[in-house]
């Protein structure tokens, strides 16, 4: 099952949560606040993405092979969506944002979404 109720999904937001603390630590000890404001915001860009993903995710049926592909599909446009609207917003708004530290969190925050086919269900 892929949605919030999956404990893989939950895993890696989680995962996701917690790379978004460490790199933000290091941008502020690196760049200062806007480096710790640019890397928490990178990190949220694909934290949301998730949420967004495993949210669209859960509604698809998985009455038939169809229904599941149609189901990841709707929830990965969905992802994609997010991240292209969410990366725009912060770099049209955010005008000291530390480059670097925005998009290597983003980066890091969604190679560990991926890694969710990797989680174990059963515990």
């Amino acid at each position: 099952m892929i949605g919030l109720k999956s404990r893989a999904i939950r895993t890696v937001l989680r995962w996701q949560l917690a790379a978004t603390v460490l790199l933000a630590g290091a941008g502020a000890w690196f760049a200062g606040p806007h480096g710790a404001l640019s890397a928490a915001l990178g990190g949220l860009v694909s934290f949301a993405a998730g949420v967004g993903f495993a949210g669209v995710a859960s509604l698809g049926s998985a009455d038939s092979a169809t229904g599941v592909v149609i189901g990841a599909l709707r929830a990965e446009g969905i992802k994609i969506l997010l991240i292209v609207l969410l990366l725009w917003l912060v770099m049209a708004t955010y005008e000291n944002v530390v480059v670097i530290a925005f998009f290597g969190t983003f980066i890091v925050a969604t190679v560990l979404f991926s890694a969710a086919a990797f989680v174990r269900e059963d515990g």
